[in-house]
């Protein structure tokens, strides 16, 4: 599969990139048709798609379990005053008007 999306990704790099004119290109898109309308590739893509659309809930359970966790683990937070206390005391977020003041040079 990765040589094939790095084929692709030659073939689309080379067409954008080619001096050889319109004619090479007319020569390099319709290869490309032939092999997109060809009935093996159509067939695989086609395999492909129901094995994205088999596998998707197990996904969607494996990622919904993996948020579930990282959610338990991140401590709940506490009151505002709680973080107040872990900054600095000369941090700008404790000032009520941290922007500059005056004109900017």
């Amino acid at each position: 599969m990765r040589k094939l999306m790095m084929l692709a990704a030659g073939a689309v790099g080379y067409v954008l990139g080619t001096r050889a004119g319109r004619d090479r290109y007319e020569e390099i898109k319709n290869m490309a048709t032939k092999v997109k309308d060809d009935p093996r590739v159509q067939d695989r893509a086609q395999q492909a798609a129901d094995i994205a659309r088999e596998k998707a809930p197990v996904v969607k359970d494996k990622v919904t379990d993996a948020a579930s966790s990282a959610a338990h683990k991140v401590k709940p937070s506490g009151s505002s005053s709680d973080l107040e206390d872990q900054l600095n005391p000369d941090s700008t977020a404790l000032q009520d008007d941290p922007y500059p003041k005056g004109d900017l040079p």
